[in-house]
């Protein structure tokens, strides 16, 4: 059963985030007392190209393997360090399709709704560290791995060791990209 390793939250737009106790999700806003929870985009390069746009990056969730992986690669990376709320176990979060929920705990549901796009602040925090998070596909397409990004559906509080179950969207089922 996947389930959550650590969860993290900050009240100022920065890159990284501090790990917590527990967040409450709060629905169609996001987590509560973070920088980035809102009905409308929060993210500073979105917001200066149109503050209206609906927020579909509420809540960033991150599989915890990733980190082991660079890890392995010589990068120390710690749960929130690259900006995550929701640090996971046992979950293939980037082979989900766009629309799948995700109940977390026990009453928490987000929808995933699409791929984290890394940017140079990854490269400002550990030199290297984009490379390291981003893949070719056979046919050359660029691999998005340091996440996905998700709209809070139903309220609730979220801690280290909740289970998370997924509920798949009805087919066709949609592959994630950037938002």
């Amino acid at each position: 059963m996947p389930w959550v390793v650590a969860v993290c939250r900050s009240e100022v737009h920065g890159f990284s985030k501090s790990v917590v106790d527990a967040i409450r999700l709060i629905e169609g806003l996001g987590v509560e007392g973070d920088a980035h929870a809102g009905a409308t985009v929060k993210h500073r390069s979105r917001v200066a190209k149109d503050p209206s746009q609906p927020n579909l990056r509420q809540v960033h969730l991150i599989h915890g393997e990733l980190l082991d992986e660079l890890a392995g690669k010589g990068f120390q990376v710690r749960p929130g360090d690259m900006g995550e709320n929701i640090a996971t176990r046992g979950l293939d979060l980037l082979a989900l399709p766009r629309g799948a929920r995700l109940y977390i705990g026990a009453e928490a549901v987000v929808e995933v709704t699409g791929l984290r796009n890394p940017c140079h602040q990854l490269n400002d925090f550990k030199p290297g560290l984009m490379a390291a998070v981003l893949d070719r596909a056979a046919d050359g397409g660029l691999i998005l791995r340091c996440g996905v990004m998700g709209v809070v559906v139903k309220g609730g509080e979220v801690s280290t060791g909740d289970e998370i179950t997924v509920e798949m969207p009805p087919e066709p089922h949609f592959r994630l990209a950037r938002v």
